[in-house]
């Protein structure tokens, strides 16, 4: 039975601010407390790779559970290593976007939510793919990781 009025109590409520990027980031400590704690090094613990395993090249991700794991034990210069594209870029990139949010749940603000300009957006996906195309096919494959 609804109360008075017709409208669903449910209906009205929503959810603190804070809830999304506080679950997000318990998400995040979470899998990374798992690649902390099952070595990725050891065979068996994960998948591998499909990109990997159907073509024998790596793809841009190829080496980012080591290279977290390599973080996790304090070891950076391995993590970059691993994968230079995780450590330097999309994992800094990744804690940004994730500190913004956390802001704008506790600092809430009129003005909307800025979007990056589709030429980063492009600029971004060029550096992925050179990133890939460089490890596969040039002298600097194995400075490129993983």
């Amino acid at each position: 039975m609804s109360p008075p009025g017709g409208r669903g109590r449910a209906r009205g409520l929503r959810p603190h601010p804070l809830v999304a990027p506080l679950v997000l980031g318990a998400l995040g400590a979470a899998a990374t407390a798992v690649v902390a704690l099952v070595d990725p090094n050891e065979p068996g613990h994960y998948p591998a790779c499909p990109f990997l395993a159907a073509t024998g090249w790596s793809c841009p991700g190829c080496g980012s559970l080591r290279a977290v794991h390599a973080l996790t034990q304090g070891e950076i210069l391995t993590a970059v290593g691993l994968n230079p594209l995780t450590v330097l870029l999309i994992l800094p990139g990744l804690l940004l976007g994730w500190g913004y949010a956390l802001y704008r749940a506790v600092r809430p603000s009129d003005r909307p939510v800025p979007v990056p300009h589709p030429a980063w957006l492009y600029g971004l996906l060029a550096v992925v793919i050179a990133f890939w195309v460089l490890r596969n096919v040039t002298m600097l494959g194995p400075y490129l990781g993983p």
